[in-house]
């Protein structure tokens, strides 16, 4: 069996999802496929991830692949691709996706999945992807792609509409949801055997039930408590929890990063909410900075003292490799387009993230019906965004990218319309060739 990692410079990742299969029976006599452009990241990568192999039993065996002009052996034979690509980087993509913004008096803190900066990664991820699919297509052409990139319901969505290649998209938040509630609201006598039900789209699936393990629901005592949390000044996770309060449910991503998919939060006429709801602007670049500095660190330590343990940490994609090669069930949260209405109330070309079956047929989506009317709403603010970004990916016109930023909540709610084109247009002029050219 083979299994591609496609952006394996993105070491820790890599090393988590690799290692996780190296943790599976089934799994570890695989060829681990490491793909990226950049040779100093794959050899990072392979350093740890070699390390970690002697130490799981050396099974398997891990490859390299640097270079557009390797990808399409990178992916020959693959039974499964994991794709974990960041077009543009940290420097100059994701500095140039804050701080031409700021310019305007636009703030953001993860600028990934909403907002200009996940238009504009969007934008710069797609045409790479659509080169992975028609390479998937000729070399594995059975293969299962689970992609971990954001924006995910964007290139998920583009994936699933546009190429014949089987997607699935992943993240991380689904299978810690619940947990974080309750453990914030000083409930963890509740966790063990509780029962839930997610869905909606990613990084704002509602948690639309959760019980006990005796089938009591949780919401009445939860909804008791959110009051108290949101009046602490030292808590972090206000955003969700406010969610709770006005719209009767928890979602999956955190408050950072719900902060920025709404109008209600980052404001600049009410500057106070920022420190009320504790929302860390620009996040997302110190967090960068912070991992690179960290994986530095790391990598220097595993030089100097060699073999590297891991132990089998909650990603999804381990799970799901082993329940198709296996024949084995298993649930999961996924993102697949909304074919049939699985959410009724949402259209039928918007990537959902809804309860998926796993087994050795493949990955089948479940029906969810309507999700309360004002989380749909909700959730279509979103799907306008990623709809449109797509569109204008497919069609390279401009005017689709004026109109996601238009309709983008956080952006349409600060600044006008004339004010919105002049920003896409510097931004678009700032990226240069890691872009395509609009019409």
């Amino acid at each position: 069996m083979k299994i591609t990692f496609m952006g394996a410079g993105s070491t820790v990742f890599a090393r988590n999802v690799i290692g996780d299969c190296m943790c599976v029976e089934s799994l570890r006599d695989s060829e681990f496929a490491l793909y990226d452009i950049d040779a100093t990241r794959v050899e990072e990568s392979r350093t740890i991830l070699e390390a970690m192999h002697v130490s799981k039993g050396g099974y398997g065996k891990i490859t390299c692949y640097v270079g557009e002009e390797n990808r399409k052996e990178a992916l020959r034979g693959a039974d499964f691709v994991v794709n974990a690509i960041q077009v543009g980087g940290y420097e100059p993509c994701t500095v140039i996706d804050f701080e031409i913004p700021k310019k305007y008096g636009l703030r953001q803190t993860i600028a990934d999945t909403l907002g200009i900066g996940g238009i504009m990664r969007g934008l710069r991820t797609i045409p790479v992807m659509a080169d992975f699919a028609r390479d998937i297509e000729e070399v594995c052409p059975d293969a299962w792609l689970l992609n971990y990139t954001n924006p995910m319901s964007i290139l998920t969505g583009y994936m699933q509409r546009y190429t014949g290649v089987k997607t699935i998209g992943l993240c991380h938040s689904v299978q810690v949801c619940s947990e974080s509630l309750l453990k914030d609201l000083g409930m963890e006598d509740k966790l063990d055997g509780r029962k839930e039900m997610i869905a909606g789209i990613n990084h704002m699936g509602w948690l639309l039930e959760i019980k006990d393990k005796n089938g009591i629901d949780l919401y009445p005592e939860i909804k008791s408590r959110v009051d108290a949390y949101i009046d602490n000044p030292e808590n972090k996770n206000k955003v969700r929890m406010d969610y709770i309060r006005n719209f009767g449910y928890y979602c999956t991503e955190s408050s950072e990063h719900n902060a920025e998919y709404n109008m209600f939060y980052i404001k600049s006429k009410y500057p106070e909410l920022i420190q009320k709801y504790n929302i860390p602007l620009d996040e997302y670049p110190r967090r960068c900075i912070n991992q690179i500095e960290a994986w530095k660190k790391e990598y220097a330590e595993l030089l100097k003292s060699g073999l590297k343990d891991h132990e089998r940490s909650k990603e999804y994609a381990s799970y799901i490799m082993q329940s198709i090669v296996e024949n084995t069930p298993y649930k999961i949260g996924g993102n697949v387009i909304n074919t049939g209405n699985i959410i009724a109330n949402l259209p039928s070309n918007a990537c959902v993230e809804v309860p998926c079956l796993v087994d050795g047929a493949g990955i089948h989506p479940c029906a969810v019906g309507e999700l309360p009317v004002q989380c749909a709403a909700m959730n279509m603010t979103n799907i306008n965004v990623h709809l449109l970004t797509i569109e204008a990916a497919v069609t390279l016109k401009k005017d689709h990218i004026y109109q996601a930023a238009m309709l983008d909540p956080h952006t349409g709610s600060e600044l006008d319309i004339d004010t919105i084109k002049k920003m896409v247009d510097d931004l678009i002029d700032a990226h240069g060739a890691y872009l395509p050219k609009f019409n």
